[in-house]
């Protein structure tokens, strides 16, 4: 599960990582602990129109059957090994695929009755991007909610001795087919379950104040020490 991460570069890393001028990106603040809920910045193809755009959706998918929205909640997370079946996640692989640029994320690695937060990033620091999927919804009102979730898949072997699941990051050749519109699903798939190479990326254990999304400063993804004894793990 990820239930946290950064969104915290700046609009020029975020170009260069989508091949976009500057000028895509819309005005944001940084964000060190993106929670559920929330809003963060997402890549899609435009709904309306032909290429991509930048924009804002809600983290927890609201699928567009939804009686009520607060399903959100408890759908941040997809599972890259299902998605094509569960039915809160399937029309969305099909048609509304999307990118979420992303510093880093967070995990908590079990030391008895105790967590350890653990900051993953690319050990060069650039932004990384993880595969999402998103949807429309619109209440009896008219009011609307775009909202997406990340999907996640087995973890590389630096995430494993944290965390039985990771966020599935693309490499930036796969950008183009995972946004097309008639890519073939199994191709999609398989990029989903290829896990991001663990040497190029990096963690660090970080302060227990990430635990509450009232937190929210680049003092979160400094490194500590490690807060509990190896032993406890």
């Amino acid at each position: 599960m990820c239930g946290r991460f950064a969104q915290a570069s700046e609009p020029q890393a975020i170009a260069e990582l989508f091949t976009l001028p500057v000028d895509a990106v819309p005005s944001y603040r940084p964000r060190y602990n993106i929670a559920p809920t929330q809003p963060a910045l997402v890549l899609r193809r435009h709904p309306h129109g032909d290429g991509t755009e930048l924009t804002f959706l809600t983290w927890g998918l609201i699928p567009s059957w939804a009686k009520d929205p607060g399903i959100g909640g408890r759908l941040i997370n997809a599972r890259a090994e299902t998605l094509a079946e569960k039915p809160a996640f399937r029309a969305a692989f099909r048609r509304r695929r999307c990118l979420v640029p992303a510093d880093g994320f967070y995990e908590w690695r079990k030391a008895g009755k105790n967590k350890q937060p653990i900051f993953i990033a690319r050990q060069d620091r650039k932004p990384m991007a993880l595969a999402g999927l998103w949807e429309h919804w619109q209440s009896p009102d008219g009011s609307v909610i775009e909202s997406f979730s990340l999907i996640t898949t087995a973890p590389n072997d630096l995430v494993r001795p944290i965390h039985d699941r990771m966020p599935a990051i693309l490499p930036e050749d796969a950008f183009d087919l995972w946004l097309a519109p008639d890519a073939d699903l199994q191709a999609l798939q398989a990029l989903l379950l290829s896990p991001y190479p663990a040497s190029l990326l990096e963690a660090w254990p970080v302060s227990q104040r990430v635990n509450s999304p009232v937190h929210d400063d680049a003092s979160l993804i400094e490194p500590l020490p490690m807060l509990f004894s190896p032993d406890d793990f």
